[in-house]
């Protein structure tokens, strides 16, 4: 694992993988549609690659000579209904399978351990969108990790409890800089290749 792309890089998860990506010493492509949105800090590391998720041609473009692909594909805050994930996952899984690129990490939500009716009504559609991109990734035949995090946080990182298949979320919430690690670490971790994986910041002791 030497090149990777990380979809959703500027979002407030998606600087912390980049960030994470960079510091482990492995080569980043960044795909973004705002490069301006990439923190100064990063631009001269990565390779910077606009484009759009609903574009397969650019994500095919994207993926391609890649060995990993990180998703945090995210809303910028709306709630409103919506398929744009749902539909950027699948365009970056036909391209992965174009390419031959085998591995990918995506970041998804700890509302999908809820029943679909105890999610909060507000969270509905993004849950929703969200489940559809869990089941894409299950209809594949790739090394898929499935992170289901509780609220993000802006706290700095931390320890951090993970767990494999729990059935609820470890705790309340996770740092996004510990969540942007672990969807980077996770694409060498064999052990969580088709697997839910949680996690949640440990408690201060």
């Amino acid at each position: 694992m030497k090149k990777i792309v990380i979809f959703g890089s500027t979002g407030m998860t998606g600087l912390c993988a980049v960030e994470a990506a960079v510091k482990k010493g492995l080569q980043v492509r960044a795909f973004l549609r705002d490069p301006k949105k990439l923190t100064d800090n990063l631009k001269d590391k990565v390779e910077i690659f606009k484009g759009d998720v609903l574009e397969p041609d650019s994500v095919a473009n994207a993926v391609e000579g890649m060995d990993g692909v990180v998703v945090v594909l995210g809303t910028r805050s709306c709630l409103d209904p919506t398929s744009d994930l749902s539909e950027g996952l699948r365009n970056i899984l036909e391209a992965m399978r174009a390419k031959n690129v085998k591995t990918i990490s995506t970041c998804l939500s700890a509302f999908l351990f809820y029943e679909p009716d105890k999610v909060p009504p507000k969270f509905q559609h993004l849950t929703n969108d969200h489940r559809r991109m869990y089941e894409a990734l299950k209809e594949t035949s790739m090394n898929w990790v499935a992170v289901f995090p509780p609220h993000i946080s802006e706290e700095p990182s931390c320890e951090v409890i993970i767990q494999l298949n729990p059935e609820k979320s470890p705790g309340r919430a996770v740092s996004k800089w510990n969540l942007g690690e672990l969807l980077v670490n996770a694409l060498t971790e064999p052990k969580y290749y088709g697997n839910i994986v949680s996690l949640c910041d440990a408690p201060k002791q």
